[in-house]
């Protein structure tokens, strides 16, 4: 196995395996998880829209991949909706059998000072999650200056997050090696044990190795596993069997 290909198989297994589009349908989900392929490896999620987690249950049951979490997303992609709406669609989704809950935090009311209403709407959707999901925050960091990534990074860590994850990959900057230093040293300056999502922009083997060097190199090998670490990814699988399929 070349270089390459053990960053891809690497890569497979940290995968959140993810459709988010407002076109998407019970189809769409259906031949997402279709396009896995357990002979070249199994990612650790899929991640989904709300209304699709049972669609999305059903079909990995179906092809015998339950080991798949299943992940989706509220306060999405704005960060702007009302405490009420979130908690509710956490527990909507938590109903339908989600394992992972990715929250937006209110990241524009950070820009603009408010750092109490980012961490009430955290410390919320903790308690909503309970032991049933796992919560994973998003700050945005393509919108923060450097210090509000590093701030955000420690009020999702401070609110109790699982993971804290750099984007929705709606804006025009999503996950950068940049931002990613920053708040993988904000998270290892905790102690705490919070793992990290790159999501936005890794889509090549190429762009996955050099998230994982430096995850290493900051956090130690042992960080580099699916409870710990993960990409979030639509186009990664494609390149990433395309390499292990490489003779």
């Amino acid at each position: 196995m070349t270089k390459m290909q053990t960053s891809a198989a690497q890569a497979v297994a940290l995968m959140d395996l993810t459709t988010l589009n407002d076109s998407d349908t019970t189809q769409t989900i259906n031949n997402l998880i279709a396009s896995i392929e357990p002979k070249l490896g199994i990612p650790a999620a899929v991640c989904v829209y709300s209304q699709f987690v049972s669609d999305a249950k059903l079909a990995l049951a179906e092809r015998e991949l339950q080991q798949v979490k299943v992940a989706t997303v509220t306060n999405f992609p704005s960060g702007e909706q009302s405490l009420e709406q979130v908690l509710n669609e956490t527990l909507f989704a938590i109903e339908r059998g989600a394992d992972e809950i990715d929250l937006v935090i209110p990241y524009k009311a950070l820009i603009g000072g408010d750092e109490r209403k980012v961490l009430e709407y955290v410390k919320a959707s903790k308690e909503a999650c309970g032991t049933q999901a796992q919560l994973k925050v998003i700050i945005e960091c393509g919108e923060l200056n450097d210090d509000l990534i590093a701030t955000a990074t420690k009020l999702a860590i401070d609110g109790g997050a699982d993971f804290v994850k750099t984007s929705t990959g709606k804006v025009a900057v999503n996950a950068t090696l940049a931002a990613t230093d920053i708040m993988l040293n904000t998270i290892k300056a905790s102690g705490k044990k919070v793992g990290f999502k790159a999501a936005g922009g890794v889509r090549t083997v190429t762009d996955a190795a050099e998230y994982l060097a430096l995850a290493e190199s900051i956090m130690g090998e042992a960080y580099l596993q699916p409870e710990l670490f993960r990409f979030g990814a639509s186009g990664l699988l494609k390149d990433v069997y395309a390499t292990l399929n490489e003779s």
